[in-house]
């Protein structure tokens, strides 16, 4: 005890000066990780996709900066950044839930006075309330949860609502990038994903697809659940550790509808415009149907002469 009060009035002097310049690092490191490219293509409407959008959808986010590469990797998915909808801040229903968005909601980030808000988690800022603005021109998709009753879903945002504030959990990233590296003592050493804790357990820290997939396990709406085969009982589900929850998890999960929003350049919506349409008159009712026979081009004629009439 002696001597472990000795190192500790040894180290002590250098304790601030190293938080200092480890809080340092990392703020640089933070900075150089979220860095963006800039945007060259729109390939999501932006605008349909908001009118669809509905409080409790998930919206995946494809992301452009390192740290979004490197989840991209890591998870083998396209998507790197999961967001939960809650809807516009005036329609948002209960009030405990309305206080929280509303402490949490930075008015200046956004000019109009009733936004679409988001609920996140991102690495450099933490747990907030966004408007979905912020994501206009990214790649994006709704995941809706299919089947999610009403009380459920207020559930669902009030549960996130409460997460609000807490920092992002980038040691969790690091060990799913440790966890990726070949089998062995330091894929697991000391990590987070292998601690003994209860599956429904808030962590003091989040990253943005636990935080959802806290959310709905909450309420015991499946993301993508252990699934056992029961010879008595038929199959069993088992929630996951939402640690092991990544963004591409909601794209997979066949629990949640995925509904994509192709900009106007690619997408198929108003085909009919570009059809060759003829403009002027009419064109007379003088058709070959050589598809049909005597007896039913006749019965088509006589009653297309007593529409006339």
């Amino acid at each position: 005890m002696i001597q472990g009060r000795i190192r500790r009035s040894l180290f002590k002097p250098w304790s601030k000066p190293w938080k200092m310049f480890s809080h340092a690092v990392f703020d640089k490191a933070c900075q150089w990780l979220i860095q963006e490219t800039p945007i060259t293509t729109t390939v999501t409407d932006y605008e349909e996709l908001r009118h669809e959008l509905k409080p409790g959808d998930v919206v995946l986010v494809e992301g452009r900066s390192r740290v979004a590469r490197i989840i991209q990797r890591l998870t083998m998915s396209r998507w790197s950044h999961a967001v939960l909808y809650i809807g516009r801040l005036d329609d948002i229903e209960g009030d405990k839930l309305k206080r929280a968005v509303i402490r949490h909601f930075d008015r200046s980030s956004s000019s109009k006075r009733n936004p679409q808000l988001i609920i996140e988690s991102e690495l450099g800022i933490g747990t907030v309330v966004r408007p979905l603005l912020t994501y206009k021109g990214e790649h994006l998709r709704i995941c809706r949860p299919d089947g999610l009753a009403p009380q459920d879903r207020n559930r669902v945002l009030a549960f996130a609502a409460s997460r609000l504030g807490q920092a992002y959990d980038i040691r969790q990233i690091l060990d799913l990038l440790r966890l990726s590296m070949p089998a062995g003592v330091l894929s697991r050493w000391r990590s987070v994903l292998f601690q003994n804790t209860e599956i429904l357990q808030p962590t003091p820290k989040t990253t943005c697809a636990t935080l959802i997939a806290e959310a709905f396990s909450f309420v015991n709406f499946p993301v993508r659940p252990l699934v056992m085969q029961d010879k008595e009982k038929g199959h069993r589900l088992y929630q996951r550790n939402p640690l092991y929850c990544t963004p591409g998890d909601f794209d997979y999960s066949p629990w949640f509808q995925i509904m994509k929003f192709p900009s106007s350049e690619t997408s198929s919506r108003g085909f009919y415009h570009k059809l060759p349409w003829q403009q002027g008159a009419h064109q007379n009712d003088k058709l070959e149907h050589a598809h049909l026979d005597g007896q039913a081009l006749a019965k088509l004629k006589r009653s297309r002469e007593r529409q006339l009439h």
